[in-house]
């Protein structure tokens, strides 16, 4: 018995032993769990930070690449751009990149600047090969429409110059044939009627010649007519026979016909007519035909028309000059 309590108490003491070292193992597990843990946690967090990095980095390795192609782009337009200036300007880049800068313009209105001087080059478009042989050809019938054109001109002028001087002469030459009818119309008025009857011709216009209008007045002794419609047939009839033989004095005519002038006149004033008739045929004949006995009897010649025969007529003259 007391063999079997010894070992019991010994198998407690191992028992309480090994529980203290399953604790202390515990303790360890736990400790080592715990760094475990920590190790992991820092090992996402470096592990994170390895991504972020190398996102960044593959960032940074894109734009190195952009910046790279910009810059090889940017040596190419250099590297055009100085031929160009070396060819068709004779200048070297090298040499304008060391001058200092001469004016005070803003960078942005010098772009702006340029923006619209290539603007205007596009709108040219290409060059044309042929454009100086037909800018040759246009300017010598440019020339040509010139001289034709100052031609024109000149004897636009000259025939405008003309044409007043041709008005000034014929309005002058109307103005003095006026003033020569309107005198030989006052005197033949006089004539057909009485020293104290009066007459007068006047220009409704007299600043525009070419289209003005005379007016003719007469006014017999006792009447006071605003009109020449308000005389008689026969006071018409010598007024405008007055006007008729007012303008033939200007410019006599070899011949002078009369149609039944006499007509509308009292025996009074038919002789004052045959009395002006004789005066003027010293330089015209005058052929009249009347009816009138008292003309008949103031002419040289009759010409008498019979119709013996039905449908015949025969003439008939009788020559007062060899009777006298």
């Amino acid at each position: 018995m007391i063999s079997n309590r010894d070992n019991l108490e010994l198998l407690n003491e191992e028992l309480l032993e090994l529980m203290r070292k399953k604790e202390e193992d515990e303790k360890a597990l736990n400790e080592a769990d715990q760094a475990y843990y920590n190790h992991r946690n820092q090992l996402q967090e470096r592990e994170s930070e390895l991504r972020h990095k190398t996102k960044a980095r593959e960032h940074i390795d894109h734009l190195l690449n952009e910046i790279k192609d910009q810059l090889n782009n940017l040596k190419l337009q250099l590297a055009g751009m100085k031929e160009r200036l070396d060819v068709e300007f004779k200048i070297n880049i090298e040499e304008v990149i060391d001058q200092p800068r001469n004016s005070d313009t803003a960078q942005e209105e010098l772009q702006a600047q340029v923006d619209r001087m290539k603007k205007r080059l596009e709108n040219l478009g290409e060059v044309n090969p042929t454009a100086i042989e037909a800018f040759q050809e246009m300017k010598k019938r440019y020339e040509f429409i010139l001289e034709q054109k100052n031609d024109l001109v000149d004897a636009k002028e000259s025939l405008l110059q003309t044409i007043q001087e041709v008005e000034a002469t014929a309005n002058q030459q109307f103005l003095d044939t006026f003033n020569q009818v309107r005198e030989n119309f006052q005197k033949v008025f006089k004539a057909l009627f009485t020293e104290e009857d009066t007459c007068d011709m006047i220009l409704e216009n007299p600043e525009n010649l070419a289209e003005t209008s005379i007016d003719i007045l007469a006014k017999p002794k006792g009447k006071r007519p605003s009109s020449i419609t308000q005389l008689s047939g026969g006071e018409k009839t010598l007024t405008a026979t007055a006007l008729l033989f007012a303008i033939y004095l200007i410019k006599p005519a070899p011949f002078c016909i009369l149609d039944e002038v006499d007509a509308p006149l009292d025996d009074a004033n038919v002789g004052k007519f045959t009395q002006m008739i004789r005066k003027f045929s010293e330089n015209s004949q005058f052929i009249i035909v009347t009816h009138n006995k008292q003309t008949m009897g103031a002419v040289d010649v009759i010409y008498g028309v019979t119709m013996q025969e039905a449908g015949v007529s025969k003439l008939v003259p009788v020559d007062f000059r060899s009777l006298n």
